[in-house]
């Protein structure tokens, strides 16, 4: 059977993914206001905060790292309906998460123009980058508060929350950014460093509101202050087991994208302008997918955490032919707007050239991502199997992307080229991914029994 019969399947499907991917969504529309307001700036301001970016990109990802640890452990819990070892798992995890979030912030902060020199050269992207990466530098600490606080809620089929936080950051961003970039209601126009305090603004009104919200209202697990001092020594060596790989995949995925930087980087500023304009439409279409594979994460956690194998494995090959449509469709969409969407940046010939052709690339590419780093996520990584998805990535990372690329560049390959060798795991992954999640060998329980009573309150 390819496609479940199971309708509660598609409707907790359903009912996850469509306020995850409107979060998701709303997230985007974040920075893409943040990029499309500065591109009226010009390709220095665009390419500086770009760059500026790669350490949002990098606290990204060591908070998914923490994010994924906590929901493939919870979502497991959940299914046995042990709020108790949640409440645990998420204290463990708040606490990781502010520690990273104080460091990125500490650094980018204090070493701005040292950490933007890392990647370009260019005198004026290198200036445009300091001055947006100083102040928004301080946004990483609680931006890591917020996320965590969702992630938690997310765990437990709470998910309307988020939406709900990243619609108000949204219109505060937006708001703000138009009012301090470009100097209205008679205040100065601040360019780069307008859009770095909106975004610091927003940050801290999103991490305030999560924590209330989780405090105060939440009603399932019932979160408290008192929580971050319990200290379970075993749930703990399992947060470290499990969440390991996990952060580890992340901090791959970190190295791979700050090496994408560097890389192209060493190009002219219409270049690393391009990559921004081509990676905001990569980030646009990736939002669904990754609404969805949250989503599938969230059912297959708790589907083993509920010791229902079969009924996973039923569920596995309907997710699979998902997501594969999933990627037609997106490669599809990408060409179709591709045109409509460079033209809304107020770039030079040069760079919109070179839009064009990375928006090709990223056609193909996107099919093999939404197919194998959605299954390997949804079900693999949910299911268990946590360290395979990090040894797969680490392999493909440093044996094949960035050896490809930089092989590409020493030969004086087109930019197109590198461009192409910097996502060609993307379509390499499937192969391994097709043979790894039908062979349903990644179903592990990671749950422990609980001493303590967890009774399942419904509201």
């Amino acid at each position: 059977m390819l496609l479940t019969k199971d309708k509660s399947f598609y409707k907790t499907l359903i009912a996850l993914a469509i306020p995850i991917s409107l979060q998701n969504l709303i997230t985007f529309a974040v920075g893409f206001a943040d990029n499309l307001m500065i591109g009226r700036l010009g390709d220095n301001a665009i390419s500086g905060v770009y760059v500026g970016n790669q350490m949002q990109t990098l606290i990204q990802m060591f908070i998914a790292g923490v994010e994924g640890a906590i929901l493939i452990l919870s979502a497991q819990y959940w299914g046995k309906k042990d709020t108790g070892s949640i409440r645990k798992v998420v204290s463990i995890g708040i606490r990781f998460a502010f520690f990273i979030g104080l460091a990125v912030s500490l650094a980018t902060v204090l070493f701005p123009s040292a950490i933007i020199n890392l990647f370009t050269k260019e005198s004026g992207v290198i200036a445009e980058g300091a001055a947006y990466l100083q102040i928004v530098g301080v946004a990483y600490l609680f931006f890591s508060i917020s996320q965590v606080m969702i992630a938690s809620m997310r765990s437990v089929e709470t998910a309307k929350i988020g939406l709900y936080i990243s619609i108000m950051a949204l219109v505060v961003n937006v708001s703000l950014n138009y009012i301090l970039i470009f100097g209205k209601l008679g205040l100065p126009a601040l360019g780069v460093k307008g859009a770095a305090i909106a975004t610091v603004i927003s940050r801290v009104l999103e991490a305030l509101t999560s924590v209330i919200y989780v405090l105060a209202i939440d009603r399932k697990l019932r979160f408290g202050f008192r929580d971050l001092l319990r200290t379970d020594s075993q749930l703990l060596r399992d947060f470290l087991r499990y969440g390991l790989p996990v952060m580890g995949g992340q901090i791959v995925w970190a190295i791979n994208n700050l090496m994408n930087t560097k890389i192209m980087g060493s190009y002219t500023a219409g270049v690393l302008a391009a990559v921004s304009i081509t990676g905001m439409l990569h980030n646009l279409i990736y939002v669904w997918m990754n609404g969805l594979s949250s989503a599938v994460g969230i059912i297959t956690g708790k589907t083993v955490g509920a010791g229902q194998y079969e009924k996973m494995k039923e569920y596995a090959k309907t997710v699979q032919l998902i997501f594969l449509g999933v990627g037609l469709l997106s490669g599809a969409l990408v060409l179709l707007f591709r045109d409509g969407f460079i033209s809304l940046y107020n770039a030079t010939p040069e760079a919109m050239a070179y839009s064009r052709q990375f928006i090709n690339v990223i056609s193909v590419t996107i099919i093999g991502t939404c197919y194998q780093a959605a299954c390997l996520f949804g079900l693999v990584k949910s299911g268990g199997d946590i360290s395979f998805v990090f040894k797969n990535d680490t392999i493909f990372v440093f044996l094949v992307v960035i050896p490809s690329a930089l092989i590409c560049q020493r030969l004086g390959a087109p930019v197109w080229m590198v461009f192409a060798a910097l996502k060609c795991d993307q379509i390499l992954k499937c192969f391994v991914a097709v043979v790894k999640i039908n062979r349903f060998n990644w179903m592990k329980n990671l749950t422990r029994d609980s001493q303590e009573e967890t009774a399942y309150e419904k509201v």
